[in-house]
């Protein structure tokens, strides 16, 4: 089966896997009324430069800001000076969004040339998403249930649509879950923990196959390692992991660890962020450092944002064909305060549930809790 770009509704956002026959190849969530902002270009305007991160601090429109590093500005830049800019990296991690200066000319045709002058303003979106994927998967049928998705497409998309009666099967269903557990299983009955840090993702693999294998016990941890490796790197792009990434293979004494430089590099060269395995430490610790562009995966999922939408999705299955009116939600601040922040997403849930959504704010509740009503 040639590869099929998958894109399944949910309430505030559109899932979009890319499957094949060996299973899921690529995975990105794309929030229409959230977008990360890369690729954006911006009229903004220089503010503090600070000669200790060796960059300015660009104001944006919508009181945004991002910061231009010098080597990646136009010239010298005094406060206040106007420059264009493309966000490069999205503002993830408590970390503002990180620019480039670019030109008139970098702007979609058929507009008229901005001024230079003026007060900060958003001049073009980047690429979705969705469209991001259809760059990479050119020859890729788009898959689509929903027609308020298929309404979205870009004309130059459209001959690619496929109306299907569902665009995630069971199979994509389950491994698209799998992705928001920290738990990976891996092939020949291997295991992983992938841990998000503020510093890094540190990564611990624990064998499982070895132990009943009746070679000597050093040659059944290579084979071991060697076969799950590829899987778990795989994961590192199914869940947008960047920076740096450090990861423990399982059993294999120090000294062996370098015989598995091909395999992961070899796994990493799929990934088309390329990212580069930097060797072991002393520890035997695998180095790799993943470039950062959009918000990881599991960023995404867990704010306020993410658990709003979350909840709506679990709340629109349960009422899904149900008869009478579906109960009513109860939920903490930072859920209230996500809610009132995405009238879309509420409406996106009553169109998929076919019920009026109710919800009132509980202060009792933890900040991201919530419970259905039973009053």
């Amino acid at each position: 089966m040639t590869a099929q770009i998958r894109a399944a509704g949910a309430p505030g956002e559109i899932r979009l896997a890319v499957t094949d026959d060996a299973g899921l190849r690529d995975y990105a969530l794309w929030r229409p009324a959230h977008p990360d902002g890369v690729g954006d270009i911006h009229r903004g305007r220089a503010g503090a430069r600070l000669p200790a991160l060796g960059g300015t601090f660009i104001d944006l429109a919508d009181g945004l800001s991002g910061f231009l590093p010098d080597s990646a500005a136009p010239g010298p830049l005094a406060e206040g000076d106007p420059v264009l800019v493309r966000v490069t990296r999205a503002a993830q991690g408590g970390k503002g969004a990180r620019l480039a200066a670019c030109s008139p000319g970098d702007l979609p045709p058929g507009g008229a040339p901005p001024a230079l002058a003026g007060p900060p303003v958003l001049l073009a979106r980047g690429p979705t998403p969705l469209a991001a994927l259809a760059a990479s998967w050119p020859d890729a049928p788009i898959l689509v249930a929903d027609a308020a998705i298929a309404a979205r497409l870009p004309p130059a998309l459209r001959p690619r649509l496929h109306r299907v009666a569902r665009a995630f099967d069971s199979e994509t269903e389950a491994a698209v879950a799998a992705l928001a557990e920290p738990s990976v299983d891996l092939p020949g009955g291997m295991r992983a923990t992938i841990t998000p840090t503020p510093a890094l993702v540190a990564i611990d693999m624990d064998g499982g196959a070895a132990s009943t294998d009746r070679r000597a016990k050093q040659t059944a941890q290579f084979a071991a390692n060697r076969d799950a490796l590829p899987a778990l790197l795989h994961q590192i792009r199914l869940r947008n992991l960047s920076g740096a990434i450090v990861l423990d293979v399982a059993g294999l004494a120090i000294r062996k660890r370098q015989a598995l430089r091909d395999t992961i590099e070899g796994a990493l060269a799929r990934d088309p962020l390329r990212p580069r395995f930097l060797g072991f430490t002393a520890l035997g610790l695998a180095e790799i450092l993943r470039p950062r562009v959009g918000p990881p995966l599991h960023e995404l999922l867990s704010g306020a944002t993410g658990r709003a939408l979350r909840m709506l999705d679990e709340w629109a299955r349960q009422a899904a064909g149900r008869h009478g009116t579906a109960p009513a939600l109860r939920v903490g601040t930072d859920l209230a305060r996500a809610l009132e922040a995405n009238p879309d997403a509420m409406d996106d849930a009553a169109r998929l549930s076919g019920h009026q959504l109710a919800w009132r704010l509980d202060p009792s509740l933890p900040p991201l809790g919530w419970s259905h009503d039973r009053d």
